[in-house]
Parts: C-alpha cells; sequence; structure tokens
C-alpha cells in the first residue's frame, strides 16, 4: 500500500493507519537511537511545560513563510490531518494521521472527502466564543488560503480547483488534475491551520496575537514580544484527556550560552536550542555533567544550501554554479561548526525514504567534491579568469552557528575564485525577501525543510512560485515534477524523486551542501515525548506530561 495515501474509493480504516505506521517506523534514520524507552506509564495531569521558544515576526499563517510563526501557532490550530506524535515515534517519521478530519475517502483522482469529527469546538473567545467548528470553516481556511495574494505558500494547493461543502460535517476537494500528495499537504504544519471566518473578519488579518483562536490543544494567554508565549491548556480539546499540562511557557532565548545555563539550572523542560535540542558544541559536556537527562541523535530534514539569481549573468552559467559547489569543503564546514551532520542532496539525508546518498547522485556526485582548483578553471572556462566577485545574504536570527558557517563558506569561496560579500539580514526581513528570491547575488541558509518530497521541490525549481528562490526555469525538470504528483505507486514514484535528484545535482540550480546533526534532550520526568524536526511543537507538547 502506498503509505501517503489511502488507495482509490477506499475509506481509510484504523488498521491501515496501524500498517501504515508500522512501515514507517521500519525506516529510521541511519543516526543511532540514544535515549531509552520510556514504557507505557499512566498520564498524569498538571504542571506547566517551560521550553525554549520562539518570538514570531506576526502570527498570520497564510502571509508568510517563517518557521517562526508557524511553530509558535501549532499550539494554538489544528489542520485536517496532520503527522503522528508520542513517544513512540522516532525523528524522521512523518505518518500521517486524522486531525480535525475522522477519515478520508479518495473517490477518484481528483475528488477527495474529508469527514470532521463533530462536537469540535473553537476556543472560548470572541468572536467565536467555542462555537462548533464546521465544514463552512475549512472551506473558508482553504478558499483564503488559495487566494491570498500574500501567501508564499500558496504553490503547495496548486493542484486544487476548489474546495466544496457538502454538508455541516463534510468537504469536499476539487482537484485540477492528479495529485498523490493531496493528503501530506494537507498534514503539513507550515500554513494548512484552521482558521475562523469571524476573526478575519473582525481583525482583516491574522498579525496581531490576539487573532490567535483556533481548535488546538492550547489557548493564547499572553504574548510579550521578544520574552515569551504564554498558553493555557484547552479543556474543550478534542483528543480526550489532552494536553496533559496545564500550560505551555514558550520562551525566547535568544543567547545560547544563557539558554544551555538555564537548561543545567533546570529551569527548562527541554533542550535549549531549536527541536528542543543542545547544540553539539555541548553535547559531551552536558552528557558528562548531566547523565540523567535524555538525549536522541537524528538529522535535521532541512538541507543548508547556497542559492543564486540563476535568471542573471553569472549564473546563468552552470560552469559558474558548478564552481560554486567545487569551492564549498562541506565536511569541513560540518565539523568545524555543526560537528555531525552529513552532505545532501536536494532531499534532506534526514529523510533517508526519500533521499540519496552523494555518492548515488551519478553524474552530478563530482560536483560535491572539494577541489577549489577545478572552481578556478571552470570560472575561467565561463569568462572569469580572475575569479568573481558577489555578494552572499543569510541571516543572524537562527543562530551564531549559522553565521559561523555563513564566514567558513565564505572564505571556501575565496579560495575558489568567488569573492563573495557577506550581507548579514534581520530574520523578519530575510524571510520576507531573501528566501523568496528577493536579492542579488548568492544567498545561504536552511532551506526547504521536508517531510516528504514534493513540496521542497516542487516549490524550489518550478517557475513563478514565490519559494524558487534560484529563479529556476527548466522546462524538462518542471516535467519530471509535474508527472512524479501523478504517479500512484510509489517504487515508481520514488525512482523519479531520486532521478530528479541526480539531475539538479548535475544542474547545480542550487548548490546543496549538508543536513546538520542534532541531538534532542529532555529531562526524564517528561513523558510519552519524542523529538522530531517538525514544526508541530504544540502536538508533541499536548501529548506529553510532566511526572515530576
Amino acid at each position: 500500500m502506498d503509505m501517503c495515501q489511502p488507495k482509490l474509493t477506499r475509506r481509510l480504516s484504523r488498521r491501515d493507519l496501524l500498517r501504515a505506521g508500522l512501515a514507517a517506523s521500519a525506516m529510521l534514520s541511519a543516526e543511532p537511537v540514544l535515549a531509552p524507552r520510556q514504557g507505557w506509564a499512566q498520564p498524569k495531569r498538571g504542571g506547566v511545560l517551560r521550553v525554549w521558544g520562539y518570538d514570531p515576526p506576526h502570527f498570520d499563517p497564510h502571509l508568510i513563510l517563517g518557521g517562526k510563526t508557524h511553530n509558535t501557532l501549532s499550539f494554538v490550530y489544528s489542520r485536517l490531518l496532520r503527522h503522528k506524535v508520542g513517544a513512540g515515534v522516532p525523528p524522521g517519521n512523518f505518518t500521517i494521521e486524522p486531525d480535525l478530519a475522522e477519515r478520508w475517502d479518495e473517490l477518484d483522482e481528483t475528488t477527495y472527502v474529508f469527514h470532521l469529527r463533530r462536537g469540535v469546538r473553537w476556543h472560548n473567545k470572541p468572536p467565536v466564543n467555542g462555537r462548533e467548528l464546521i465544514a463552512e470553516d475549512v472551506k473558508f481556511t482553504y478558499d483564503r488560503f488559495l487566494t491570498e495574494k500574500g501567501n508564499p505558500l500558496r504553490y503547495m494547493l496548486d493542484p486544487v480547483d476548489r474546495v466544496e461543502v457538502v454538508d455541516r460535517y463534510t468537504v469536499r476537494f476539487r482537484l485540477k488534475e492528479p495529485f498523490v500528495w493531496l493528503p501530506n499537504m494537507l498534514a503539513n504544519p507550515l500554513s494548512t491551520w484552521i482558521v475562523a471566518r469571524e476573526v478575519v473578519e473582525k481583525y482583516g488579518d491574522l498579525k496581531k496575537a490576539e487573532t490567535a483562536i483556533g481548535t488546538g490543544p492550547f489557548t493564547l494567554e499572553r504574548y510579550e514580544p521578544n520574552v515569551k508565549t504564554v498558553f493555557r491548556r484547552n479543556p474543550d480539546y478534542f483528543r480526550s484527556g489532552q494536553p496533559w499540562v496545564d500550560g505551555v511557557e514558550w520562551v525566547v532565548m535568544d543567547d545560547a550560552v544563557s539558554a544551555l545555563a538555564a537548561y543545567r539550572a533546570g529551569k527548562l523542560d527541554g533542550g535549549p536550542w531549536h527541536w528542543w535540542s543542545v547544540r553539539q558544541q555541548d553535547v559531551a559536556m552536558m552528557k558528562k555533567s548531566h547523565p540523567h537527562l535524555l538525549y536522541q541523535d537524528f538529522l535535521s530534514t532541512a538541507t543548508h544550501r547556497i542559492w543564486m539569481r540563476t535568471d542573471k549573468p553569472p549564473f546563468n552559467d552552470v560552469r559558474v554554479r558548478r564552481a560554486i559547489s567545487h569551492a564549498v569543503d562541506r565536511q569541513a564546514v560540518i565539523e568545524a561548526v555543526f560537528l555531525r551532520g552529513e552532505p545532501s542532496p536536494a532531499i534532506s539525508r534526514g529523510l533517508p525514504e526519500w533521499s540519496l546518498r552523494v555518492d548515488q547522485l551519478g553524474a552530478g556526485a563530482k560536483y560535491y567534491r572539494h577541489d577549489p582548483k577545478e572552481a578556478r578553471r571552470l570560472l575561467a572556462e565561463a569568462g572569469f579568469p580572475q575569479g568573481l566577485k558577489t555578494q552572499l545574504s543569510g541571516t543572524s536570527g537562527l543562530g551564531a552557528d549559522l553565521v559561523d558557517s555563513f564566514q567558513l563558506v565564505q572564505r571556501q569561496l575565496k579560495e575558489g575564485g568567488i569573492e563573495a560579500e557577506l550581507k548579514t539580514q534581520e530574520y523578519g526581513a530575510y524571510m520576507s525577501t531573501t528566501t523568496q528570491g528577493k536579492f542579488e547575488g548568492m544567498a545561504m541558509g536552511p532551506f526547504a525543510i521536508s517531510w516528504e518530497p514534493h513540496s521542497p521541490l516542487y516549490g524550489m525549481y518550478l517557475p513563478d512560485q514565490p519559494r524558487n528562490s534560484s529563479h529556476v526555469n527548466d522546462p524538462k525538470l518542471t516535467g519530471m515534477l509535474k508527472e512524479q504528483m501523478r504517479i500512484r505507486e510509489l517504487e515508481a514514484r520514488r525512482k523519479l524523486i531520486f532521478d530528479i535528484q541526480r539531475y539538479v545535482a548535475e544542474q547545480q540550480y542550487y548548490v546543496d551542501l549538508y543536513s546538520v546533526g542534532i541531538t534532542g534532550s529532555w529531562q526524564p520526568y517528561v513523558k510519552n515525548y519524542a523529538p522530531n524536526p517538525s514544526f508541530d511543537y504544540g502536538g508533541r507538547a499536548a501529548a506529553l506530561w510532566l511526572d515530576r
């Protein structure tokens, strides 16, 4: 069975879901699992979870790409479908399960029907005041998603023609063309949260903190910019018993040293860095001084990469792009800055089911070899015998490690004949410009986090998409991307996605660098928790409990 969606004219049963989950659980990352099994203890009610968090630029899921917003909104909102959470879910596993939809049917290749849970309530806040969620809410959300001009993630649902209300608890998605990834897109913890019409009509948009009113496990009680967001348990949440904690303090700690000190002192319940992890530079020391904490290694599902204006000289010349790739010593950056990780193709090595190793990339594998001399030769062949000058944009808003990696790559590029002036941007400006192709020269950073292979490939390479930051326009590649959307048979689809990775490795429209290693960590009294590089922090927080 194709794990990614139910078969035609067939309801997805509990047995189907269990089988899919077991199959997905077998597809683990090569990264070692270090955490002990937690057992099946009885859930315990109460306590406030205090964890490292983000300060979002704003709260409108349809007007921003940045993860800081979507990570924060995960506490408040729900989706039609979601990725399974809990202690039994290994990092890198993104098994789909029902959320607001209790089940779904695929009537034919272009018609999906979703049956909603009954009795789901909006948060008991004006203007919705705890009313029941109905099919009209789903239609309103996706109509807004599809028509909001400022939505940088509109491409995720390009094949959707319209969403129809069948009855109070049933919605139908009509597609323009077959799209095997639709359930995956609706489970995507990025911009697919179901929002209320009354809130949008009252405020005009959803940028203010007071608009964050959903059906999710927590209500947003207080937002202190650059300090913390306080969430409280939603007593009417539709998942029985959840959330087990009374609330969450989502604390902004941009200084890594101070955050680590707080974790060491027991003032945080989870690791003091992205994904509630411990920075690799601190792992050995922490395991020695705090052996009682739980640790779990995994790979990021985002690939760090360089993107560039391939629609303009000199980057429209494949020789220049290949020179850039040769100039970067990926392994040296991993070892110097991140300590753990793996050179990665277009699909992160954190998704081993869909990602090729560099030595499997065929003719494109050679461009991953660090070779400054070959980089200079290619530049000379392209008309730059004295090298070229450009700029390299990035953000300081994701931590000092990222800035260190920019500076190291900048030096490596210079050795390869490319002198790049470093331009460091504030996070909000970077997300609204550079990650959406509004820049000059080159840019660098973690890019296109993946929970399946379609969205990073389609968004990155299809012409005229905001996420196509390298301005790629390749008819052959567009054809391959369109074709994989239609292939129902899983192995045939996987083969084509592997072929796409080999093709883009030769073209180097993006210079893919590496997937970094992460060590999740949490206090031993945090039960029913496992880390995962997904934006659904709220789902994971709702499923855990504190047994102090």
